[in-house]
């Protein structure tokens, strides 16, 4: 899927929480209708078969329960997104990055053959459809979610190209698939962010460490007599690159992705380098761009929100600016654009105890006009406002209102980004008012079960002011938009 990943280590954010968050986009031509539900224990199936591949992979015992991110519609799979389980491990899957001939020769693609005449069919291997729900339940550590990926890509393959990051309080991991069935993982230093757009992203390796001490990097067993049978170093030094060995480039990325890392990067580091003019170190263009940069401040949760929605505001590019020359308006592809389905953004806090240290911020539909809300992620049930979602269009459920707020503040623009904006920021303010205020009160309860119910009665006091403050701003952007028809008329009928 063409989505947008940032990382955060733990000594580059505001607070010392590892972050992860990914915007998860539909494919061009339609919108993907999410939900935000906790799996049981029970719910999770104990033989999984693919929707889109067939192939059925057998599951442990003991499953833990998790948090998920579903299709809201039944039919092509679970999709489930992005997650926390009971061990407060995390991850997001997958943010779809690309390969090069060279390695899709070596070790092709497994892709599914459906049955033709007296020919069987062929399963595929697994993909983003799958992934969360075969990982997630059964890992203690993002180490662990590394590892037990990778076996299952060795062992069953992969039909496309995938990233694919791990978090737990101490560590995010970030793996990529080679192929379809190798793969190379990366631990993100603490004291840096990364940006992913749809490429293959990690410009360095430790093949060494990976097939030893695995303290920072880990592949599959076979990655250097894979490297070296297929000839894919391309370096002279020995010091392999692994976007030159794995990954590729076209024309088509400097309008679709290499600009929207540029755009994150040049935010977070609007110093560090030169990012604009004739003499620029990096363009929306360059190629090179650093897998990973140290920030020259803490990065915030609204640092976050403010990236994965950019629409290069304060550049040329804005498709929504009026200002500078128009031909450059939209040149390059937004980062929040209207195919945005949902923004999910883990915050692994390690000041609080552990059951209630993990948030989760959830935003839906185009992240240019959203806004972003917290939820404590250990509990037994998610509030119906994010839950219920169905394939019809209804204001009962925060994916359809988010949709058609933005879209309604899209057509009034001028008028309607002032509501949008007070709508993200009394929100936002409010979500963290009733986080800090039930922190607090999980402080002083040792009770298990009444710091459950606590957790549950947080989330749904937030899910109710969302429900209000998104309501209300519906208000304003529809009487917005009434006043931009065609057949308007200001002269009074009376």
């Amino acid at each position: 899927m063409p989505c947008t990943t940032i990382l955060v280590g733990k000594n580059a954010s505001y607070d010392g929480s590892t972050m992860i968050a990914r915007n998860d986009d539909s494919g061009s031509g339609h919108f993907t209708p999410k939900k935000f539900v906790v799996i049981h224990p029970e719910e999770q199936p104990k033989l999984y078969k693919s929707v889109l591949s067939h192939v059925e992979v057998p599951l442990p015992e003991n499953p833990m329960r998790y948090t998920a991110i579903p299709n809201a519609v039944e039919g092509k799979g679970i999709w489930a997104a992005s997650g926390v389980n009971s061990a407060h491990v995390a991850m997001t899957a997958t943010e779809t990055i690309t390969s090069n001939p060279r390695v899709l020769g070596a070790d092709p693609l497994v892709v599914y053959q459906p049955a033709e005449g007296e020919k069987q069919e062929v399963p595929g291997g697994i993909g983003e459809e799958d992934i969360v729900c075969l990982v997630l339940p059964y890992i203690h550590s993002a180490r662990e979610g590394v590892k037990r990926l990778g076996s299952l890509l060795e062992q069953y393959g992969t039909y496309e190209m995938n990233g694919i990051a791990f978090q737990d309080t101490d560590e995010i991991w970030w793996l990529e698939t080679i192929g379809g069935h190798h793969w190379i993982a990366r631990r993100v230093p603490d004291d840096v962010y990364v940006v992913m757009p749809n490429q293959l992203g990690l410009d360095e390796f430790d093949l060494e460490d990976a097939l030893s001490g695995q303290k920072e990097y880990m592949c599959s067993p076979d990655m250097k007599e894979f490297i070296e049978k297929y000839h894919l170093d391309l370096s002279f030094d020995g010091n392999m690159n692994p976007r030159h060995a794995f990954g590729s480039h076209d024309d088509a990325d400097h309008i679709y992705n290499t600009p929207r890392a540029w755009f994150m990067e040049r935010y977070l580091n609007p110093r560090t380098k030169v990012w604009d003019g004739p003499s620029a170190d990096f363009t929306p263009e360059s190629d090179d761009l650093p897998w990973c940069m140290v920030p020259e401040k803490k990065i915030t949760v609204e640092d976050i929100k403010y990236v994965l929605s950019s629409h290069f505001q304060g550049t040329p590019f804005d498709p929504y600016t009026s200002r500078g020359d128009k031909s450059m308006h939209g040149a390059y592809r937004s980062i929040g654009v209207n195919r945005n389905d949902v923004l999910a953004l883990i915050q692994m806090r390690p000041d609080q105890k552990e059951d209630y240290g993990t948030i989760e911020w959830i935003a839906f539909a185009s992240n240019a006009f959203n806004t972003l809300v917290p939820f404590y992620a250990d509990v037994e049930e998610t509030p119906e406002y994010l839950s219920n979602t169905t394939g019809d269009v209804s204001t009962d459920n925060f994916y359809w209102a988010s949709r058609m707020m933005v879209a309604m503040t899209d057509a009034s623009y001028q008028k309607s980004l002032v509501h949008a904006e007070r709508y993200q920021e009394h929100v936002m303010s409010k979500g963290h008012e009733l986080i800090n205020r039930y922190d607090d009160l999980l402080k002083t309860e040792s009770d298990e079960e009444k710091r459950m119910a606590l957790k549950q009665e947080a989330n749904q006091k937030i899910a109710d002011m969302l429900k209000e403050e998104t309501t209300d701003t519906l208000n304003k952007v529809l009487f917005e938009l009434s006043n931009k028809m065609r057949n308007a008329y200001s002269m009074s009928d009376n």
